[in-house]
């Protein structure tokens, strides 16, 4: 069976973003539970040199919606950063999905050769689709959602190898 971009995409966005969901979903009742401001989840972060929990949120998002729309030569989205809550974070996740899920299966076709340009802070990145979506887009897409884990975790909300996989 050969995956196609579009598969992958969508496939790994939805899990992806079930995931984050889910883990917002975990943080609220923790917060409820043990008496906490969910606000002090959402400033938390690894290191002081990482961004805190809602700014890895917010990156997963658009990576989700900056692979799909970019492999489907489409201008994604922009969302502003403005979420403070985790309402506000879970309404991004699925304003994320509803826009992963609208763009058409057709739009990525000829996606592997396709050239993406990624501006970032220092440089704009130039990638073949392929290249774009492998080496780049996914793998900061997982270390994202794996940020927002572990700040978690590390406050103490209660997860496992199952909350990082989602539902199969």
């Amino acid at each position: 069976m050969t995956l196609s971009i579009a598969q992958t995409v969508k496939t790994t966005a939805r899990r992806n973003l079930a995931v984050l969901d889910s883990l917002l979903d975990k943080a609220a009742a923790f917060a409820a539970a043990k008496n906490i401001d969910a606000a002090v989840l959402l400033g938390s972060r690894l290191a002081p040199d990482m961004f805190p929990l809602t700014r890895q949120v917010q990156i997963a998002c658009d990576l989700a919606k900056g692979m799909a729309g970019r492999l489907a030569a489409q201008t994604p989205p922009v969302f502003e950063d403005v979420e403070t809550t985790l309402p506000e974070l879970k309404q991004r996740i699925a304003k994320t999905l509803a826009y992963v899920d609208s763009v058409a299966d057709a739009a990525y076709e000829g996606a592997e050769q396709r050239e993406v340009r990624v501006p970032t802070r220092a440089e704009e990145l130039v990638f073949q689709g392929s290249d774009y979506l492998v080496n780049f887009a996914l793998p900061n897409l997982y270390f994202h959602l794996t940020a927002t884990y572990l700040i978690l975790r590390h406050n103490g909300v209660e997860l496992g190898k199952r909350d990082f996989l989602g539902a199969r």
